[in-house]
C-alpha cells in the first residue's frame, strides 16, 4: 500500500436514485480508490438507501485514514437520501473536512417546447 506524502485528498459522491458511489482522489484528480453499494453487498432497491450510504462512507474514510489523508474536500453530486448520512459519518471518523460543495446539475432553461401540431 502506498502511504502518500500529502495530508490532503477530495472525496467525489455520486448519488442517485438507484445507486450511491464515493471515489475518493488525490488533489491532482489520480484515483486512490473507491466504494459502491453494489461492492458492499446491497442489491436491487437497497442500494440506494441510507443504510449503505453509511457503510460507505466509512469504507471511503478508513481507505483515507489508512493512505494517510487527514485534510479532504467533498464534492457531491445528485439527489438522494443518503447525502446528508455520508456527510455526518465522514465528520465522525477523524477526516477534516475543508469544504462542501455540491455539483449537481441544474437545468437553467430546460427543454426547447415541441412545436405546435398543424391540422
Amino acid at each position: 500500500m502506498k502511504k502518500y506524502e500529502i495530508f490532503q485528498g477530495i472525496i467525489y459522491i455520486n448519488s442517485t436514485f438507484n445507486n450511491t458511489i464515493s471515489t475518493l482522489t488525490d488533489l491532482e484528480g489520480n484515483t486512490i480508490s473507491w466504494v459502491s453499494s453494489g461492492i458492499l453487498g446491497f442489491k436491487g432497491p437497497k442500494k440506494s438507501t441510507s443504510l449503505a450510504s453509511q457503510y460507505i462512507s466509512e469504507k471511503i474514510s478508513h481507505f483515507a485514514v489508512n493512505k494517510n489523508i487527514k485534510i479532504i474536500d467533498i464534492y457531491i453530486k445528485g439527489i438522494s437520501i443518503g447525502k446528508e448520512v455520508l456527510l455526518r459519518i465522514m465528520n465522525n471518523c477523524g477526516l477534516y473536512i475543508r469544504s462542501i460543495t455540491d455539483i449537481t446539475p441544474l437545468p437553467h432553461n430546460g427543454c426547447r417546447k415541441k412545436k405546435r401540431r398543424r391540422v
